[in-house]
């Protein structure tokens, strides 16, 4: 193989890796893999039609954004998280996230909020536990779209991706008056950005992560005793 042709064949398999990791992780994050399904490389890239080199990298994605776990000599498989690790990371995001959103605030535009406006009252017209999953986290991360904090982000995705599941288990057993709840913090929060108050929107949005973190406290059944 001439060089020019590795160079290609390289950026061929990234391309397929980014593929990859694509559609796992959105079978990851729409709940259809579950925490502790294997991720066999030769099952997948079967499945896939690829071979396992490009599964091997996209896997390798997936764990650097809190997605899936990796064993020596057994493989991958989807994160699973005990109890005390779901409290742990949501006790990380009541203060990571504040400051998220305090480093946004000054560079949110009117775009911003009129997304933010629109996403709400889609919201708050949604019944269907895995839309509502994915608009929430869609509101949340349009208020830190300001931030300019590459890292600070990236933490921030890889604890949303690694509690997704526990999210969805629990809104599933929620009360149904629980969405008006979720709807009046978000609101909250809203009029927080719309007036760039960085304070009432600190104090807001971490109160809205410790209601979840101690409803989801309350459900042990929802978490494997393994993680």
């Amino acid at each position: 193989m001439t060089p020019a042709h590795a160079r290609e064949s390289r950026g061929s398999d990234s391309v397929r890796s980014r593929h990859i990791a694509d559609t796992l992780r959105d079978e990851i994050l729409a709940g259809d893999l579950p925490p502790g399904t294997w991720l066999r490389q030769d099952e997948l890239a079967a499945r896939l039609g690829v071979s396992r080199i490009p599964v091997r990298e996209a896997l390798r994605m997936l764990e650097s954004e809190g997605l899936t776990e990796s064993f020596p000599n057994r493989g991958s498989r989807v994160l699973v998280l005990s109890l005390q690790d779901v409290n742990t990371y949501y006790r990380m995001r009541e203060r990571l996230e504040p400051l998220a959103l305090t480093e946004s605030l000054p560079h949110l535009t009117d775009h911003h909020i009129a997304d933010l406006e629109r996403i709400q009252g889609e919201i708050e017209s949604q019944a269907d536990v895995k839309h509502f999953l994915l608009l929430d986290r869609d509101f949340h991360m349009t208020t830190y779209a300001g931030c300019r904090s590459g890292h600070l982000l990236a933490m921030t995705e890889r604890l949303w991706n690694s509690t997704q599941h526990y999210r969805r288990a629990f809104m599933e057993l929620a009360d149904p008056h629980r969405a008006d709840i979720v709807n009046a913090e978000h609101r909250l929060i809203l009029d927080a950005v719309r007036r760039r108050d960085a304070e009432d929107g600190e104090r807001y949005l971490s109160g809205h992560i410790r209601r979840t973190r101690v409803e989801l406290m309350a459900h042990p059944e929802l978490f494997s005793e393994e993680g």
